[in-house]
């Protein structure tokens, strides 16, 4: 009987040659490389640019406090990776963004979203975060824990322009907590054009 369904899964990638780990500044030409390739292909050249941009400036500032970044290798190539970013409040909570995630189009569908983003959860629950969110497909962030949040319990650091794919999960154990006032992010994501 499997006592955790993630290190399960994560085993069997392991085996197959997948190496999840945090990364630092010096991968940032790999995960811009790796965002513009992913967004280029599915969204277009003009996504593609804006988004390996943002990963670029990600990277370029990842302290692992306020800017923590995970990527999944196959040997020594890049084939996923994703951000998690700190939202501040005049509370005393640690709510993480999880945005952007990629992962390489020859990987896609075969659990390495997943793989990276509950190896990234697990950190955060070790490193005592209440709340995770993040701003996408909810058929697809729903297999990793994650449900519709209302702007009523935890507000979008900007208006959001589809308020259905504002998404969260409590990395406590308990439930999310109602917290009424507009969060502060990282600059990077400062800009409506991400929102």
């Amino acid at each position: 009987m499997a006592l955790c369904s993630y290190c399960d899964q994560r085993s069997d990638l392991e085996r197959q040659g997948m190496i999840l780990r945090i990364l630092d500044k010096s991968k940032q030409e790999e995960v811009e490389d790796l965002f513009t390739s992913v967004f280029t292909s599915s969204e277009g050249e003009k996504e593609g640019r804006l988004i390996g941009n943002l990963s670029s400036q990600l990277a370029h500032n990842i302290d692992n406090s306020e800017i923590i970044c995970f990527g999944a290798y196959e040997g020594k190539t890049l084939i996923g990776s994703i951000f998690f970013t700190r939202l501040h409040f005049r509370k005393p909570i640690q709510i993480f963004m999880l945005a952007p995630v990629a992962v390489s189009t020859e990987h896609q569908g075969n659990g390495v979203g997943q793989a990276l983003i509950n190896y990234g959860l697990q950190e955060l629950r070790k490193r005592s975060a209440n709340v995770a969110v993040t701003y996408g497909d909810p058929s697809f962030y729903s297999k990793v824990g994650f449900q519709a949040l209302s702007e009523d319990a935890i507000q979008a650091p900007l208006k959001l322009s589809m308020p259905f794919g504002w998404l969260g999960q409590s990395l406590a154990g308990d439930s999310i907590p109602s917290i009424n006032e507009r969060p502060v992010c990282v600059k990077e994501f400062n800009n409506p054009v991400y929102w």
